[in-house]
């Protein structure tokens, strides 16, 4: 890969983080405190993000992998991505902002797997390459935090955070006109024989790996952990707004930090603990966050939310990464595909849309109390659950040997 186009690909990778999270790390602040909407009015925006996740695959699997490049895909979502996010910062109330915010996510979330495409398209060895490139679209994220924090200030500013709708758009149009001189990455063209299902195209052809009793009590923990993530997506920015932290978004990034640095350590737990062990540590770092967040504050006890955020890294990448890599070790060549579009399905898709739901539920549920007290109310819900998930896992889950990834720069 030359120097052009591994520029080309790291600025795509770099843009497409930064307008996911341009808006939706301050989503749940914005709902709250620019449209004054309710605990399930918020779950619902949330919960397109889950809408998304679901109809994604028949938008790349009966769309871009058979008829169109994928870099004009792209580019044609992003467009229309810009037109969305505009309406969206215009949207007087939930009810207009909400069919805006559907629409976006549904032709946002297949662009993760357009970006991923069209870089391993470009690769010789992406077991080698792929990190180097992918490490700039949690750089795009991080950038954008920084930039809603510390150079804007907008979510210092009552009313302000609009403008980050504002700032996604012209994020979204940048990539969306840039997707069109990206290398050329064509459908790959099929035998006559070969016929995309809707089953396979979904991950419904894994459901046979179901029948492996480690695998379904896995498969189950995916869905279940899912709940208490969705808490801390719908609600951790509006929470450190709320209780008084100084640039919350800019401080938010450390979760980011911490998952690339996680990333890099992730084999080493693999051959130090083996993937039960490791699975369980990302579980227990759930419980761990959400306690500090329900004990913690912006005054003595601020460090507890500092660790709260960079534990990130060890949520998020022991538990889902590591699930990547088990799904695949256990899915054989056949249903690799399938099986890890089987679990982004139950993720993304089922798990975070019940769990949004139910930290919509819960909000409403404690709506009246203090502030301390309602936030206090709040985390502990999701550390149950997380605890709960985690027994489950300990007790019923058989110790198995899993290779370690190679995770290399």
């Amino acid at each position: 890969m030359n120097a052009g186009i591994r520029f080309k690909l790291s600025f795509m990778m770099f843009l497409e983080f930064f307008v996911w999270g341009g808006w939706f790390v301050t989503l749940g602040t914005f709902l709250s405190q620019n449209l004054q909407a309710s605990g399930p009015e918020t779950a619902n925006v949330f919960s397109t993000q889950s809408w998304g996740a679901i109809i994604a695959p028949f938008i790349i699997g009966l769309i871009a992998d058979r008829y169109f490049n994928a870099e004009r895909i792209l580019g044609v979502l992003h467009i229309v991505g810009a037109i969305l996010m505009y309406q969206m910062y215009t949207a007087p109330d939930v009810s207009v902002f909400f069919p805006y915010a559907l629409g976006y996510m549904i032709i946002y979330m297949p662009t993760l797997a357009l970006v991923n495409s069209i870089s391993f398209r470009q690769m010789d060895n992406p077991e080698k390459n792929f990190s180097a490139i992918r490490v700039w679209g949690t750089i795009g994220w991080i950038a954008a935090g920084l930039a809603i924090s510390y150079i804007f200030q907008w979510d210092s500013q009552p009313g302000a955070l609009k403008y980050t709708f504002l700032m996604a758009g012209v994020g979204s149009l940048i990539l969306g006109l840039f997707s069109f001189i990206l290398p050329k990455t064509p459908p790959i063209k099929k035998n006559s024989e070969e016929k995309s299902t809707i089953s396979e195209i979904l991950g419904l052809d894994a459901m046979k790996l179901l029948k492996d009793r480690n695998f379904l009590i896995f498969f189950i923990s995916s869905i279940l952990i899912c709940i208490p993530l969705a808490f801390y997506y719908q609600n951790a920015n509006l929470f450190l707004n709320e209780i008084g932290m100084e640039n919350p978004t800019g401080k938010m990034t450390i979760g980011q930090i911490s998952e690339a640095l996680f990333l890099l350590l992730l084999p080493l737990f693999f051959t130090k603990f083996g993937f039960k062990k490791t699975i369980l540590i990302g579980m227990l770092a759930w419980v761990i966050r959400y306690v500090l967040f329900a004990y913690g504050n912006v005054n003595e006890l601020s460090y507890m939310l500092i660790i709260g955020i960079a534990l990130h890294g060890v949520c998020y990448d022991f538990f889902f990464v590591s699930g990547q890599i088990y799904t695949d070790s256990k899915a054989g060549e056949k249903y690799k595909s399938s099986a890890q579009g089987l679990i982004t399905l139950a993720t993304y898709g089922i798990g975070q849309l019940i769990g949004f739901q139910v930290a919509g539920v819960v909000s409403e549920h404690y709506q009246g109390l203090a502030t301390a007290e309602f936030w206090h109310s709040v985390w502990l819900i999701p550390a149950a659950i997380a605890g709960a998930v985690f027994l489950i896992f300990l007790i019923s889950f058989r110790n198995e040997k899993t290779e370690a990834p190679v995770l290399e720069q």
